[in-house]
C-alpha cells in the first residue's frame, strides 16, 4: 500500500471516530433532577423552668484558734511544780493545774496584810467605844453643868441681900466655869471623832487593798487552764526562776476556730443583697458593704475546707466582717467560725482544725425567689439557640445576670418552657429545621446542680 493510500485509510478512521462520539453525546439522557431537600440537625433540648439558685462565695484564708491564751508571769519566783504534760501539741481539760511558782513570800505578804487590816478594824471599834463612854460622860457632866449653874444664880441671889460673902460667890462661880470647860473639851472630843473614823477608814481601805493584792499574788503563782486547750509554745521548766512580766506559754482554745478569707466584693455584696432583698444590688462593684445592714451575715450558710482536699470539710458561721479592703484583690476579709473543730477528727481521713492550716470559705444562700437557669455552655456571645414551636432554630439574645459553677442565671430574654438546645450547632443559621429531642436527665441534673444538691 502506498503512502496515500495509507493516509487516507487514517483520515477516514479518524473522521468515522469524532462521528460516533457526536452520536453518542446526542443520544446520551442526562439523570433525572429532582427537588433538594434541606438536611435536618439532631439537637437535645431542656424544658427551661424556674428554680431556686445556690448563690456562693468563695475565699482562701489562714486559721487561728477562736480564743488564744498567753500565760504571763505576775509575779516573779522559782517554778516549783509542772504538769508533765505541759509541753507543746498537747490537749489539756479545763481548770487543769499547770504550773505552780513558789508561794511562800507571798503567803507571808497575806498574813501580814491580813495583820495590819486585823489591827485597823479593832482601832475602828475601839474608837467607836471611846466615842459611846464619851457620851454618856457629856450626858452626866452637861446633868452637873445645870446643877451648877443653877447653884450660881443661888448664891449671887444671896450675895444681893448680903447673906451670902462675895469670897463665896467667886467659888461658885470657878466651880461652874470648870464644869462647863469640862463639858466644852467632851464636845470637842466627840466632834474630832468623824475624822478620827474617816482616817482610819482609808486606812482600813488601803490595807485591805494590799490584802486583796497579796491574795492576788498568792493565786498568780499557780497557773490553772481556764479552757479546754491545745498547747502551742511552751518557754519554762521546772526549777527555772521566773521574772514578772515573762511569757512562759501560749495555748489555743479548742472551742472555736476562726479562719478569715478573702471574699470579692461584687460577690459578697451580690450574696448579701439576695439574702436581704436591699439595695445593695444597686452599688458598684467595688463598693464595699454596708456596715449597717450587711453586718448580720446570719442566713448565710458557711463551710471551711482544706485548701486542696474538699473532702476535709466544717460547718461554719459568719460572725464578722473584718475592717478594711485589700486595694490590690478587692476583697473584703470575712471570718468564719467553726464550733468544735476537733469533734470529728479522725487522722488520717478528718483532721482537727488547726492553727495556720490554708483553707477555703464558701458562703452561699438560695435566691429567695425561682430564677432561669441554664448550662453557661449554651449561652454563645449572649446569645441562646432555641427549639421553636415549629422545630427550627431561633438565635435569642440573653442578659445573663450571674454566672457560677458553669450555669447561667438568665435575667432576661427566657421565658418558662422555652426548650434551650444542649447541643454546638455550626452553622447556626435562624430558622434552619431541626430535630429536636428531649433530654429529661439533663433537665434534672441542671435542677439539681442549680439548686446544689448535687455539691
Amino acid at each position: 500500500m502506498t503512502k496515500k493510500s495509507s493516509l487516507l485509510v487514517v483520515v477516514g478512521a479518524t473522521i468515522l471516530g469524532v462521528i460516533f462520539v457526536v452520536v453518542m453525546v446526542k443520544l446520551k439522557q442526562g439523570p433525572a433532577h429532582e427537588g433538594t431537600k434541606p438536611q435536618v440537625h439532631t439537637v437535645h433540648t431542656v424544658d427551661i423552668s424556674p428554680t431556686r439558685f445556690l448563690l456562693q462565695a468563695t475565699g482562701f484564708g489562714n486559721v487561728k484558734a477562736g480564743d488564744t491564751w498567753q500565760a504571763v508571769s505576775n509575779v516573779e519566783g522559782r517554778v516549783i511544780w509542772r504538769d508533765p504534760d505541759l509541753k507543746s501539741g498537747n490537749l489539756i481539760a479545763a481548770k487543769t493545774p499547770l504550773l505552780r511558782i513558789d508561794p511562800t513570800r507571798y503567803e507571808l505578804a497575806m498574813r501580814a496584810a491580813k495583820a495590819d487590816v486585823t489591827t485597823t478594824e479593832i482601832e475602828l471599834r475601839q474608837l467607836e467605844q471611846e466615842a459611846a463612854n464619851t457620851r454618856k460622860l457629856l450626858a452626866l457632866e452637861k446633868d452637873r453643868q445645870v446643877l451648877a449653874e443653877r447653884e450660881l444664880e443661888r448664891a449671887r441671889s444671896l450675895t444681893r441681900r448680903n447673906f451670902v460673902s462675895e469670897t463665896k460667890l467667886d467659888e461658885q462661880e470657878k466651880l461652874t466655869l470648870q464644869q462647863r470647860l469640862a463639858v466644852q473639851s467632851l464636845e470637842n472630843t466627840l466632834s474630832l471623832v468623824p475624822t478620827r473614823q474617816a482616817m482610819l477608814k482609808a486606812r482600813l481601805a488601803y490595807r485591805q487593798t494590799s490584802l486583796e493584792q497579796a491574795r492576788e499574788n498568792l493565786a498568780d503563782t499557780e497557773f490553772i487552764a481556764p479552757f479546754d486547750l491545745r498547747l502551742d509554745q511552751v518557754g519554762v521548766d521546772l526549777h527555772q526562776h521566773i521574772n514578772r512580766g515573762q511569757s512562759l506559754f501560749t495555748a489555743d482554745s479548742i472551742a472555736t476556730a476562726e479562719a478569715t478569707i478573702q471574699v470579692p466584693v461584687p460577690d459578697l455584696r451580690r450574696l448579701l443583697a439576695i439574702v436581704r432583698h436591699n439595695s445593695a444590688a444597686s452599688r458598684p462593684d467595688d463598693a464595699l458593704p454596708d456596715m449597717k445592714s450587711d453586718l448580720n451575715m446570719g442566713p448565710l450558710a458557711a463551710t471551711v475546707s482544706l485548701a486542696g482536699n474538699s473532702a476535709m470539710r466544717w460547718q461554719a458561721r459568719v460572725t464578722r466582717i473584718a475592717s478594711g479592703l485589700d486595694p490590690a484583690t478587692r476583697t473584703v476579709q470575712v471570718v468564719l467560725t467553726v464550733d468544735e473543730p476537733y469533734r470529728n477528727a479522725n487522722s488520717p481521713e478528718q483532721v482537727p482544725l488547726v492553727r495556720n492550716m490554708y483553707v477555703r470559705g464558701t458562703l452561699s444562700a438560695l435566691t429567695p425567689d425561682p430564677v432561669l437557669v441554664v448550662p453557661a455552655a449554651a449561652v454563645h456571645q449572649g446569645m441562646v439557640y432555641l427549639a421553636n414551636a415549629d422545630n427550627r432554630l431561633e438565635r435569642r439574645p440573653v442578659q445573663v445576670a450571674w454566672s457560677q459553677r458553669d450555669l447561667a442565671v438568665i435575667g432576661n430574654g427566657l421565658n418558662p418552657g422555652d426548650r434551650v438546645i444542649l447541643d454546638q450547632l455550626v452553622p447556626a443559621i435562624d430558622g434552619m429545621p431541626i430535630d429536636p429531642i428531649p433530654n429529661p436527665e439533663a433537665a434534672e441534673k441542671l435542677r439539681h446542680q442549680a439548686s446544689g444538691e448535687a455539691l
